[in-house]
């Protein structure tokens, strides 16, 4: 026993004489290419100046938690870009954006999360009504183009996402409904396909009450509802099965199609209808971001929302995500017609947030057990 007490001990002298050394050759201090600057050089989040990059650089072992309501395969190339780029590690929890939200509500201060991304806008506003993200900086929000600026100043749009009536090609385009209303008509008997549990559905309905009113919008479902509609639990499965021949239409966001064309080939024998008429069915939706307004990094999580909307990762969510882009000048890709051609309803997406009103109302018309 007392041999290994003095190895211990002389092991610790070595350690701290080499610690020294190290400490004299660079001028008595420790340092790395990941020292932050001072605090008095450091930008403070809510600065103006403060542009994607112009932060201190973290330190090496520097981490941010990330609550993410979409997919991986749909955001980890970016999350993984902003590593590389700034050394940060992005720890990532994933899972359904409504139960997410939920999660954040209920560990209140004791959370880890410093980012909540979203795929609806109902969610971040649902987030905002129960003061869970943090303000924004004017610079930031101002990043958007004008028609996708949001009012309240807790998070921002990421991407854009129109709804759109997936059909079979075996259709004509002179034999698919001009508005969504035409979907309660009887010759539609199970035919139709929605993901009345995904989040951009959802908001779907928010918008159409909005739009309205809950009434009609409770009659519309009620009248879809009896033509037996066909469930799935996200719009990927219900766009297969249009493919497939199970239903010949379903209401979804427009880029499932083209991530199914990638895997399967040109000739998946679906096309996206775009209503273009100003209704909910014309909404589009956007993928969002804020910060947790109980995170102890919020500079940190204000640069990674930045790095978001840098024209490198928008033009990476157009060309490998078939997204929307929402800064100017990056191009969407593919035949994707302009947002102003889609002619989206004018709703302020920042007010479809009652998601306890919406789901409320899918219940009351049998959409929801």
């Amino acid at each position: 026993m007392p041999h290994t007490r003095t190895l211990r001990a002389s092991l610790l002298v070595a350690a701290l004489a080499a610690f020294v050394g190290a400490a004299c050759d660079n001028g008595g201090t420790t340092t790395t290419a990941d020292t932050p600057r001072s605090a008095s050089d450091k930008p403070k989040a809510g600065d103006p100046k403060a542009k994607a990059g112009d932060e201190a650089k973290p330190a090496a072992d520097e981490t941010l938690t990330v609550y993410s309501g979409r997919k991986e395969n749909l955001v980890k190339p970016v999350f993984d870009m902003f590593e590389a780029e700034t050394g940060v590690k992005v720890r990532v929890k994933y899972g359904e954006t409504q139960p997410l939200a939920t999660a954040l509500i209920k560990e209140g201060e004791r959370t880890e999360a410093d980012v909540f991304v979203a795929q609806d806008a109902s969610t971040l506003g649902f987030l905002v009504s129960k003061d869970q993200l943090a303000d924004l900086p004017e610079d930031l929000r101002n990043r958007v183009v004008d028609d996708f600026r949001v009012k309240a100043n807790g998070w921002v749009p990421i991407t854009g996402r129109a709804r759109v009536l997936a059909y079979n090609t075996k259709l004509k385009p002179e034999e698919l409904p001009k508005s969504v209303d035409e979907l309660t008509d009887p010759k539609w008997k199970g035919r139709i396909g929605w993901p009345p549990e995904n989040a951009s559905y959802k908001s779907f309905v928010s918008a159409m009450v909005k739009l309205r009113g809950a009434e009609k919008t409770e009659a519309w479902l009620k009248g879809v509802q009896a033509n037996a509609p066909k469930t799935y639990p996200k719009n990927t499965p219900a766009v297969r099965a249009v493919g497939k021949g199970e239903i010949d239409v379903a209401l979804v966001n427009h880029y499932y199609l083209y991530r199914l064309k990638a895997e399967l080939g040109d000739d998946f024998p679906v096309k996206n209808h775009y209503f273009k008429d100003g209704s909910s069915a014309a909404l589009v939706n956007i993928s969002g971001a804020g910060i947790v307004k109980a995170s102890k990094k919020q500079e940190l999580a204000l640069k990674f929302l930045r790095f978001l909307l840098s024209d490198k990762a928008q033009q990476h969510f157009a060309e490998t995500n078939y997204e929307f882009p929402l800064v100017p000048g990056v191009k969407a890709k593919l035949d994707l017609p302009p947002i102003e051609e889609i002619k989206p309803p004018k709703v302020d997406l920042t007010a479809l947030d009652d998601l306890e009103a919406t789901e409320k109302l899918l219940r009351s018309a049998g959409v929801l057990p």
